[in-house]
């Protein structure tokens, strides 16, 4: 997937879009970790929830049926 930074003030800005958000398990606000790695940077929750692998399939689960259009014109 390809994001495009947005200008804001000084910075720039890589908008989340919601599916991404609740993929994560993040919501508007959230902290992030930012980690630089062989050339990549990696986003990840700054206070991951760890979950059973059931309770993650089911997130999972609802997340691609309530978002299944958004989670297509995402992958185009």
């Amino acid at each position: 997937m390809i994001k495009q930074l947005r200008k804001v003030g000084n910075s720039n800005a890589l908008i989340l879009d919601k599916p991404i958000l609740e993929l994560l398990g993040l919501e508007e606000d959230g902290q992030v970790q930012l980690t630089i790695q062989d050339g990549l940077l990696i986003v990840a929750p700054a206070n991951p929830r760890y979950l059973t692998p059931d309770a993650l399939q089911d997130h999972l689960d609802y997340v691609a049926k309530k978002r299944q259009g958004a989670l297509k014109r995402l992958a185009q």
